[in-house]
């Protein structure tokens, strides 16, 4: 999916305007290992990922836990520092080399006095946002371990020939052990 058919699925809004956000969308390179941002920054862009895989995750105690995958398609930020100012509250981490088509924090605010509507679209965007938000949860505690690896597997199936497998399990709140278990019970 292209950066202009997402804008287009978050937002719904006309060409003319959809061209002038597009243009605010500069493309960067994020190197496999090197963050997007980390716990307590103040790095607010949101981007578009063209290629690659970002890890969203925390540290607590000795124990990283990952919270989300980022694949192609999908665009990331930690929302909190971009729309409140405040500390990012987790780690954003390249697993692969990444292209991103990125837009900075100032231009994010500058969209506002370009395109009048934009109090109602960016409502829209972090609707649809909090919605996904919002299935995730209910999918975490309403399944079954196995049932949350099976929608995975469906939903982004690519991720496990891309990402090491204990991100993978972490995600899903289980061990790796548990997570090849159920692998293998599921191949057979």
């Amino acid at each position: 999916m292209t950066l202009e058919n997402q804008i287009q699925a978050y937002l719904g809004i006309p060409d003319a305007h959809l061209k002038t956000i597009e243009a605010l969308f500069e493309p960067t390179h994020l190197p496999k290992g090197e963050n997007y941002t980390s716990t307590g920054s103040y790095h607010a862009n949101l981007s578009f990922i063209k290629s690659g895989y970002i890890r969203v995750f925390e540290t607590k105690g000795d124990r990283e836990i990952t919270q989300w995958i980022a694949s192609p398609g999908e665009f990331i930020t930690d929302l909190g520092t971009l729309v409140f100012d405040t500390p990012a509250r987790r780690n954003f981490q390249a697993i692969t080399d990444c292209e991103l088509y990125t837009i900075s924090r100032e231009n994010y605010r500058r969209i506002g006095s370009l395109i009048p509507q934009w109090p109602e679209l960016e409502k829209r965007f972090i609707s649809k946002c909090f919605m996904i938000l919002e299935d995730r949860v209910f999918n975490f505690i309403s399944m079954t371990s196995e049932e949350r690896y099976e929608q995975l597997f469906t939903y982004k199936r690519e991720l496990f020939n891309q990402v090491p497998l204990q991100y993978i399990a972490s995600m899903l709140g289980m061990t790796p052990e548990t997570l090849s278990r159920i692998r293998k019970k599921s191949i057979s």
